[in-house]
């Protein structure tokens, strides 16, 4: 009795029991799924499962260096829960283009279901996915992406950019939050119908929690809270990504609030009207999928997606630069050849341009901005590759597998633009080539990414030359990303000398 009283009075000593209490649960749940026949893998230990075997810093790492000793289908155990890893191109491209309707459900964890609540366009299945997707794809269109009125808001938007970056004055300073105010204003110009002036308080703090959470949510301990959401729960882990959504949702929120006061249907300026009109159509119906939470949570979709990948791109794209000056004037050299001074770049001239769009695709490859992509899920039980993926199973198709697949890359972890470019110095394609996945899940706004890549890229260097500050030499220059859920490059400052 004595020794309960003393256990009882310990704080310490029963959330120690308690923490094991649960765990011991986990575990035996987890290990309830059936096994039979499932892709090979570790032997996982009780509690952490293969935890022990995974970098959390870097685990697309891991995950590649576990492919090549399990193969291209394999079971992994992060804690209590099995997750399926297929790795490689061949394997991918036939789990999300070939198989697509066996691999087409998001998959569900509990950070992502705090920030989105399965709602919206990326983390959404079944009905509300399919119909949030057509309408936005529909809608997107409307405004212009792939088209030459969106080409004119990105070149519209290069310029502010441009004058930001002359107004250094050739002085070091840090791209980041301008490269990152650019390239989310032209998706703010289609959600909102305006841009923003990148001095704005309330602009600066969106970019801010935007980038923010894109690093907490790969952080090891906010991924811990994925595969212990009780006990992560119990510590906090997630408090600042989901204080950083309420934030972003009350924005959100005001804006659809005042566009439904001043909405006018024979003036849609944006995203939101459109949805406001579509609000209008499906109101006689008893029942629709159109509400203001799909809503809310279709913008932040569209603006984390629309500012995060390409934004992180661009800065790559300069860092790489200047890491490799010969090919920045080669690049330059050909800016010159087909563009005329003074005139912005369009997209036309890509086509004339075979080194730099050789260029661009090979920072999006080494870059390898979404390395774990986005998992999916198994709406039922599935035969993949002789193997049964059961139910429900969340399956990560490993992009950095394809990206670094060393059978569809000479040299898949170098920087080499000649991996898109012919013997006669052609731009060519490679199938391999997969930053924006693939599938019925792909990237809803990859036409347009590849728009301000180009157009953003291009500019950038028609105007600058990029290096270094005084001291620091290309080969001090750091590419090893930084860590987070997409890879971003660790901070930098650059100096940009006009050019003449």
């Amino acid at each position: 009795m004595a020794f309960i009283a003393y256990f009882l009075t310990r704080v310490d000593l029963l959330i120690y029991f308690f923490i094991s209490i649960v765990l011991f649960i986990y575990w035996k749940n987890g290990s309830k799924k059936t096994t039979a026949n499932m892709p090979p893998g570790p032997t996982p230990l009780p509690f952490i499962g293969n935890l022990n075997l995974v970098d959390l810093n870097k685990p697309y790492q891991s995950l590649m260096e576990l492919s090549e000793k399990y193969g291209d289908v394999f079971t992994l155990n992060f804690g209590p829960k099995k997750i399926i890893i297929i790795a490689g191109y061949k394997a991918v491209k036939e789990a999300l283009v070939t198989r697509a309707e066996d691999f087409s459900e998001r998959a569900t964890s509990p950070i992502f279901d705090i920030m989105t609540n399965k709602r919206g366009i990326i983390f959404a299945n079944g009905e509300i996915w399919k119909a949030m997707r057509r309408f936005t794809l529909s809608t997107l269109r409307d405004f212009g992406m792939g088209k030459k009125s969106v080409e004119t808001r990105i070149q519209d938007e290069l310029v502010p950019l441009l004058d930001s970056f002359k107004a250094h004055k050739g002085k070091p300073f840090d791209p980041h939050i301008l490269i990152n105010s650019a390239v989310s204003n032209v998706i703010c110009s289609v959600i909102f119908g305006k841009r923003f002036e990148y001095s704005d308080p309330k602009f600066k703090v969106l970019i801010e929690m935007l980038d923010e959470n894109a690093k907490l949510v790969g952080t090891p301990k906010v991924m811990l809270f994925n595969y212990y959401p009780v006990i992560g729960s119990l510590l906090g882990l997630h408090k600042k990504v989901e204080q950083n959504i309420k934030d972003l949702k009350a924005y959100i929120t005001n804006s659809m609030k005042q566009r439904r006061v001043e909405f006018d249907a024979n003036d849609i300026t944006g995203y939101i009207d459109a949805y406001l009109m579509k609000q209008e159509q499906e109101s006689t119906k008893p029942q629709t999928l159109f509400d203001d939470d799909n809503l809310i949570n279709a913008v932040l979709d569209l603006f984390a997606a629309g500012t995060e990948t390409t934004s992180t791109t661009i800065r790559w794209g300069v860092l790489l630069m200047m890491k490799y000056p010969e090919m920045q004037k080669r690049v330059q050299d050909e800016i010159k050849t087909h563009i005329k001074p003074g005139q912005l770049p369009t997209i036309e001239d890509r086509k004339n341009m075979p080194y730099t769009d050789a260029v661009i695709h090979e920072i999006q490859r080494f870059g390898n901005i979404v390395p774990l992509n986005l998992s999916h899920t198994t709406p039922t039980d599935v035969n993949f590759r002789g193997h049964c993926i059961p139910k429900g199973t969340e399956v990560i198709p490993l992009l950095t597998s394809v990206l670094y697949d060393k059978t569809q890359w000479k040299t898949p972890y170098n920087f080499n633009p000649n991996h898109f470019l012919d013997e006669n110095g052609k731009f060519v394609r490679n199938d391999a080539f997969m930053p924006f996945s693939a599938g019925k899940r792909a990237c809803a706004g990859e036409s347009l990414a590849k728009m301000e890549l180009f157009l953003f890229f291009t500019g950038l260097l028609q105007a600058f030359t990029f290096y270094p500050p005084a001291g620091v030499s290309k080969e001090d220059l750091n590419l090893k990303p930084d860590v987070g859920f997409t890879l971003v490059p660790t901070p930098y400052m650059i100096c940009a000398k006009l050019n003449e």
